[in-house]
């Protein structure tokens, strides 16, 4: 037991004594330097502005594919980058610059494609991820579809 007491005293006394060294002479001023640039780099925020955020088709046919251009602009002080562009159904494509960084005060284009499919009033939903603070987007498209062959029911345009 007095064996254990001691090997334990010997180690903490071990211990205390190791840890006595002046931590800033470790610190390297290449590295802070680094940290510095990245912390400043991490201040530049992107932000995504888009001339419009919905779209009207207005009145068309059943099955008669759409197509509509969203531009967009970064209106903040760092690259915008679109991670990611998905619709709430499978008959919305966004086309969009991937992983393209686009530079503050450059503008981009969206391209989105609609295959003219439901009945009545239609309104589909795309949401933009981006590297902005916000994270994401939601723009809209929407239509009155008409069946094949029917007479014109909803609204013209």
């Amino acid at each position: 037991m007095k064996r254990i007491i001691l090997v334990v005293g010997a180690l903490s006394l071990f211990a205390l004594v190791s840890c006595k060294e002046n931590a800033t002479s470790k610190i390297n001023t290449e590295n802070v330097a680094v940290a510095a640039e990245r912390d400043e780099a991490a201040k530049l925020v992107p932000v995504i502005s888009f001339e419009k955020v919905e779209h009207d088709f207005g009145t068309i046919e059943q099955g008669t594919p759409q197509e509509t251009v969203f531009t967009f602009t970064n209106t903040g002080n760092g690259p915008l980058i679109i991670t990611d562009a998905t619709s709430s159904c499978g008959c919305t494509v966004p086309e969009y610059p991937k992983n393209t960084p686009v530079a503050p005060g450059a503008s981009g284009q969206m391209v989105v494609k609609f295959n003219g499919s439901g009945q009545n009033q239609v309104t589909k939903t795309i949401t933009v991820k981006a590297n902005t603070a916000k994270g994401s987007e939601i723009l809209r498209i929407k239509a009155f579809v008409n069946p094949k062959g029917a007479a014109p029911l909803g609204p013209t345009k």
